[in-house]
């Protein structure tokens, strides 16, 4: 089984946390977003991951030089040869997977790393294909699909009119990962660009469809958004009462505390000093940060923090930034300085 994850959106939403640090690379509860969504989709595939296609932009685009290292040891993690690939030009889904066609090989996952899922079932590989789907109150803003008989008949790419609730979450499943880049092969030689004059991953779908490929709908549990920083923090949350109920260790037994209070679920990283302070609950905190007379919760921070006299809630702050004051919900990018 092979996994290919487009990411060559620098996050623009998410800014400035993305400046410096694309954001599926930004860690909530003390692992990067990408790592997460590998390790859901390691848990409904049910089978052995032999590679991992990691899609990225150039660093013209703001992808630090760094990143493609930092990508292959996430594959590693999971016993997978880590590869990664360079769109050079946003030129749509379909165009973003066609960068790592030599992977596209036998049975595939396909996750665009915008979004974390929850779900609770492993893959049926006898289907030609899993489109995961959830229903959502405002359709016109994704792809949707529509059904019969508990087959997907139709694929629309954000429609005017309603015709279906059930959005597409950006989590595909390929029975034939050569049959879809066969696909996508035709969509770019013959230059046939769909809505806002891209490659559209659902014209190829439609495609597969009209051959006689099957496809039905994966339902998840819980679907999370990391666009802005309001969802960001909220994804936070979940993700932290996720990992407390999984039983993950989410405070480091290196941490130095002086007359503090821990208010679970949170995550406290390695080497990191609270003094005279309240933290959490909802509260992830990076490796080595300092923080002293301070009282937050329900916030995401990054390493090499040093924070004072804070009074935090909602906060969102990135990496080696020093705060020293009374405001609440605050969004700081990497390096930053409020004193």
């Amino acid at each position: 089984m092979r996994i290919i994850i487009p990411m060559a959106g620098i996050g623009s939403r998410l800014k400035p946390h993305t400046l410096t640090v694309p954001k599926p690379l930004t860690l909530i509860a003390g692992k990067s977003i990408v790592q997460r969504l590998v390790e859901e989709i390691v848990n409904i595939v049910g089978q052995n991951i032999t590679d991992i296609g990691f899609i990225i932009g150039p660093t013209s685009k703001g992808f630090p030089a760094d990143t493609g290292e930092q990508l292959i040891k996430i594959a590693q993690k999971f016993g997978a040869k880590g590869s990664v690939f360079i769109q050079k030009e946003a030129l749509g889904t379909a165009h973003a997977i066609y960068q790592a066609r030599t992977l596209l090989k036998g049975p595939c996952v396909v996750a665009f790393a915008d979004t974390l899922f929850k779900a609770d079932f492993t893959i049926d590989n006898t289907n030609d294909g899993i489109i995961w789907v959830k229903k959502v109150a405002n359709p016109k803003a994704f792809g949707v699909v529509k059904l019969k008989e508990g087959i997907i008949t139709d694929f629309i790419e954000k429609p005017e009119k309603f015709v279906s609730d059930l959005a597409i979450i950006g989590i595909y499943y390929f029975k034939s990962g050569d049959n879809l880049g066969y696909e996508i092969d035709y969509l770019i030689d013959n230059n046939l660009r769909g809505n806002g004059d891209e490659y559209q991953l659902t014209d190829a779908l439609e495609n597969l469809k009209q051959k006689g490929a099957k496809f039905i709908p994966g339902t998840v549990t819980d679907w999370m958004d990391n666009g802005n920083k309001e969802v960001t923090v909220e994804t936070n949350q979940k993700i932290l009462k996720y990992a407390q109920q999984a039983g993950e260790n989410l405070v480091s037994d290196s941490i130095v505390l002086e007359n503090t209070k821990i208010i679970p679920p949170c995550y406290i990283g390695d080497d990191v000093i609270l003094k005279n302070c309240t933290i959490g609950p909802y509260v992830s905190l990076g490796d080595n940060g300092t923080v002293t007379n301070s009282t937050i919760k329900n916030s995401l921070i990054q390493k090499n923090v040093l924070i004072k006299n804070a009074d935090l809630n909602e906060a969102m702050i990135g990496n080696n930034v020093e705060f020293n004051g009374n405001f609440k919900s605050v969004s700081l990018g990497d390096f930053s300085q409020l004193k």
